[in-house]
């Protein structure tokens, strides 16, 4: 797991420090005034997915002036993201950079008060804790219900608030878990959806759904972080931006007998049913199995007889004729051009060792 932040001469945001005239005109808002603005010095929020929703959300609260953000992704940037990953740019997509590395380096170049921990990680049982105890609040930008399922085993566990966010087509869904206060995540769906699930790759995605999740989820962080909780809302928000259908469930206390708040069983965070292998969309799959340090210039040297490959100090990919294996420092793999679990496992087996 590579983890990076800035240099040792940032601004100390446990003093609350911040550049007056960079916030101005957010200190001018009655919502956050001067002593608001304090508080998201001094605030960390933990951003899980640094896609479409996880880089707007990223750039709105690191230029609202939240002090630590830890983004956390397992993917890279590619062309496609463009259209509506508002934190990446063609070089970013050329290079094949980590997105979480990638959110980092753009937010540098925009506000340095912002401490940031980019963490290249798929978030699981076995690592959500280190991940993800240092944050007061936890985002969600996945695209994914195994990862939300796990998020809303945490949050209760912990007792930490997340906050949910969706987007798809031109549809758009957020709601705020508060543990012990608002309904969670299986209050409304007991259980994950079975069947086939739309995704931004079968049924493609506006950037403007995208970035309506997103500044509602930031907004609702905002009110978090400066302890406007009672400002926080209590239902499960939907809005269809093409056809303006729009809908609220309450989601104002928990349901009696879930049994994730109620009767506490936390069967995602135990891992139990969890994949070692999963599609990953875009015809791909993910290999997450094998937890070992890669050393990417001696695999160079074993793949090259066998494809083209390329690397940096963030990963490798190796490109095979239709297949492409993209290999992260700790042995996790994508394996693109196909959604066939077996033969994605055969390929990682064949060339990167089983």
């Amino acid at each position: 797991m590579l983890q990076t932040t800035h240099s040792a001469d940032a601004p100390d945001h446990t003093q609350g420090s911040f550049s007056a005239e960079r916030y101005s005109r957010q200190v001018l808002f009655p919502g956050i005034g001067q002593t608001g603005q304090q508080q998201l010095a001094q605030s960390h929020a933990a951003i899980v997915g640094c896609g479409a929703t996880g880089a707007a959300a990223a750039s709105l609260l690191a230029r609202a002036g939240v002090g630590t953000l830890t983004l956390i992704d397992r993917d890279f940037v590619e062309e496609s993201n463009l259209q509506r990953q508002v934190l990446f740019d063609e070089s970013d997509a050329k290079e094949a950079l980590p997105k979480a590395e990638a959110a980092k380096r753009k937010i540098a170049l925009f506000n340095h008060e912002v401490t940031v921990h980019a963490q290249i990680a798929d978030l699981v049982p076995a690592n959500i804790h280190e991940l993800l105890a240092p944050a007061q609040l936890v985002l969600d930008a996945t695209d994914n219900f195994e990862t939300r399922y796990l998020l809303n085993d945490y949050a209760v566990q912990q007792n930490k608030p997340w906050l949910y966010a969706a987007a798809v087509g031109a549809y758009a869904a957020t709601m705020n878990i508060l543990p012990g206060e608002t309904s969670c995540l299986a209050c409304i769906f007991p259980k994950p959806p079975s069947g086939p699930v739309e995704t931004c790759d079968t049924a493609g995605i506006l950037n403007t759904a995208v970035n309506l999740a997103a500044s509602i989820e930031a907004t609702e962080a905002l009110k978090f972080l400066t302890g406007q909780i009672p400002q926080m809302r209590r239902t499960l928000l939907s809005f269809d931006l093409w056809t303006n259908e729009r809908s609220e469930i309450t989601a104002a206390k928990p349901r009696a007998g879930c049994a994730v708040c109620g009767e506490r069983i936390f069967s995602h965070l135990a891992g139990e049913g969890r994949p070692h292998i999963t599609l990953c969309g875009r015809n791909s799959v993910q290999i997450h199995e094998h937890h070992r340090p890669v050393d990417f210039a001696s695999m160079q040297a074993r793949l090259l007889p066998h494809g083209i490959v390329r690397y940096n100090s963030l990963l490798l990919r190796f490109q095979r004729g239709e297949h492409t294996i993209t290999l992260f420092a700790d042995g996790r793999a994508i394996v693109q051009g196909t959604t066939d679990t077996m033969l994605a496992r055969s390929l990682y087996a064949r060339f990167i060792g089983s």
